[in-house]
């Protein structure tokens, strides 16, 4: 019998969900127990928990982002999964929803309207647009699938994969500045490692073309925000639109609440639905049960 620790702001939710699964041979707890071997739940959560939980064979996050639980002087004797698996419909909802609005310049069409003004500015299309990825795992390559809907040129960087077929040209490592060059998006989905802090900085910024467009839905940490921002204030590129921050919330005083063509969404582009992180969890507990992998697996030493 496996007992399964729930923690997380929904947990009445996610016990239903559960309990309606009926998955053989697990038992939900009521509260922390030492004979725990599965926990789903919140990284955050869980990183406080687990000092009083040395039975901990598996911990399913329900977010993407596990930072909380990267600490080296953390635990790390447990297959940990995040759910980066289930976000990239979501994601790409996200993503398109704000290139088409860009493109069909809808919110000035919207202010023109509360002007009372008739707007017939030209639209703009996708069509033929190129589109670069920061990262190109399983968010990325939905947005690459995405992309190609809408008959757009692909561009991926990624430290080494070429695996996803919607990429139409792969850039490594020292060919960040020409992955960047001609541009018209630049889409990060980046996770939060040593190596992705302040990626998007001046020199990657400058190599855009000013009438592009940059949208971050990774990691805050990814970008130089000072960089950004002067990027913006000064036209180098057209416009931002930023869903994460290095600080969240924003400080009341940040730059950015001032910065020209900058558009925040505050952490909303992806929410963890239940229902689908659930869909995960039955998928991974059936692997578990047979001693297979488990999907969506965090390597603690690349931290993603």
């Amino acid at each position: 019998m496996n007992k399964l620790l729930i923690l997380s702001r929904f947990e009445a939710d996610y016990r239903r969900l559960v309990e309606a699964a009926n998955l053989p041979g697990l038992k939900i707890a009521s509260g922390p127990d030492k004979d725990c071997s599965i926990i789903l739940g919140e990284p955050k959560l869980i990183r406080d928990a687990l000092p009083n939980l040395p039975s901990v064979q598996w911990v399913q996050s329900i977010f993407a982002g596990v930072e909380q639980l990267l600490d080296p002087s953390l635990q790390r004797d447990y297959v940990l999964t995040n759910a980066r698996g289930v976000f990239g419909a979501l994601m790409s909802e996200y993503v398109f929803g704000y290139l088409l609005a860009h493109e069909r310049h809808i919110f000035e069409r919207s202010k023109a309207q509360q002007e009372n003004r008739w707007e017939t500015k030209v639209t703009g299309q996708l069509r033929g647009k190129t589109i670069g990825l920061l990262g190109v795992g399983s968010i990325g390559a939905h947005l690459a699938g995405t992309a190609k809907h809408f008959q757009m040129n692909t561009r991926g960087y990624t430290r080494d994969s070429k695996s996803c077929p919607d990429v139409d040209q792969y850039f490594h490592n020292d060919q960040l500045l020409e992955f960047a060059k001609g541009l018209d998006y630049l889409v990060s989905v980046l996770p939060n490692t040593k190596e992705t802090n302040h990626i998007v900085d001046m020199a990657l910024l400058n190599a855009l073309p000013p009438h592009a467009v940059f949208i971050n839905v990774g990691r805050g940490s990814a970008v130089d925000e000072a960089a950004l921002a002067e990027a913006l204030n000064a036209g180098k590129i057209a416009l931002a639109i930023l869903d994460v921050f290095e600080q969240e919330p924003l400080p009341k005083d940040h730059f950015f609440w001032h910065t020209k063509n900058l558009w925040m969404t505050f952490h909303t582009s992806a929410p963890s639905i239940p229902e689908d992180i659930m869909r995960l969890f039955a998928e991974n507990y059936d692997l578990f049960l047979r001693g297979k992998p488990l999907k969506c697996q965090v390597d603690f030493r690349r931290g993603y």
